[in-house]
C-alpha cells in the first residue's frame, strides 16, 4: 500500500488520518514523529481492517529485518481475516512486502513464492501508475530471487517461466545500458517499461519480443547492437 493504494479508504477513519499524518511526517524527514503516528494508529485500530492498515505502516519503521517481517506478516494476517472487497487491492503490495522481507533475511525461495503470489494478483489493480509501480517491483523481485529457487522442484520450474533466461536477460540489460548511455529515448521508450514489468506470462513474453522487434526493424542501432538484438529476439526464451 502507498498513498495511491489507499484511495479506497475512508479518510475520516482515525486510523487513516493518523497514517496520512505519518506519511506527511515521513515526507518532511521526521522519521520518529512518523513512527509515533503509526504506533498511535495501531493503538486505536478498532478491527482487523484498521489494524491491517496500521501494521503496514509500522512495518516501514522497524530496525531489523525480523521485525519488518513480523509486521508485514501481521498486516497480511489481518487482511486475510477481513477477506472482503475492502482489502482486495491490498494483496499485490502485501505479498510484495513479504517477498522483500524474506529477501532481506536471505531466504530467496520463500521470497520468490511471495513475489509469485504478488504477480498473480497485480492485474486486479486498476490501470495506472500504482499498478505499474507494483508490477515493476514484483518483476525485480522475481528476477533477483529466481536463481535461488532453481533447484526447488515445481518452484524451480515456475522460476524458469517467470523470468527471462539468464543469458538473454544479461544481453537485454547490456543493450538497455547502452541505450541509456547515449539517451536513445525511442529504443528505451519502447522496451524499458515492458522489460521492467515482465512477469513471465505468455502476454508479457509477446509484449517484450514485439517491443524488441520494433527497435530491431527500425535499423537505427549500431551494427553490433543490431546483431545482439537480433540474437535476443531469436532466443527460445522469448518464443
Amino acid at each position: 500500500m502507498t498513498d495511491e493504494g489507499n484511495q479506497g479508504m475512508d479518510p475520516e477513519l482515525p486510523v487513516v488520518r493518523l497514517c496520512v499524518a505519518g506519511m506527511q511526517a515521513e515526507a518532511d524527514g521526521r522519521a520518529d514523529a512518523a513512527y509515533e503516528l503509526f504506533q498511535q494508529a495501531w493503538d486505536v485500530a478498532a478491527d482487523d481492517y484498521e489494524a491491517c492498515i496500521a501494521a503496514h505502516y509500522l512495518a516501514r519503521h522497524q530496525n531489523s529485518p525480523e521485525e519488518t517481517l513480523r509486521w508485514n506478516q501481521e498486516c497480511l494476517d489481518r487482511a486475510d481475516r477481513v477477506a472482503d472487497e475492502r482489502v482486495r487491492g491490498f494483496y499485490p503490495s502485501l505479498y510484495l512486502n513479504m517477498g522483500k522481507a524474506y529477501g532481506e533475511l536471505g531466504l530467496p525461495a520463500l521470497a520468490y513464492g511471495y513475489f509469485v503470489r504478488a504477480a498473480e494478483r497485480v492485474d486486479e489493480l486498476p490501470e495506472g501508475q500504482y499498478r505499474d509501480w507494483n508490477r515493476f517491483a514484483i518483476a525485480e523481485g522475481l528476477r533477483t530471487t529466481a536463481q535461488g529457487t532453481s533447484a526447488v522442484g515445481t518452484e524451480g520450474e515456475s522460476a524458469a517461466r517467470r523470468s527471462v533466461e539468464e543469458g538473454v536477460d544479461a544481453s537485454i540489460r547490456a543493450l538497455l545500458s547502452q541505450w541509456c548511455a547515449r539517451a536513445d529515448l525511442t529504443a528505451l521508450g519502447l522496451t524499458l517499461p515492458v522489460y521492467l514489468g515482465y512477469l513471465g506470462t505468455d502476454e508479457d513474453r509477446m509484449r517484450l519480443r514485439t517491443a524488441l522487434h520494433m527497435v530491431h526493424a527500425a535499423r537505427r542501432l549500431p551494427e553490433d547492437e543490431q546483431s545482439t538484438l537480433g540474437a535476443v529476439i531469436g532466443a527460445a526464451a522469448l518464443r
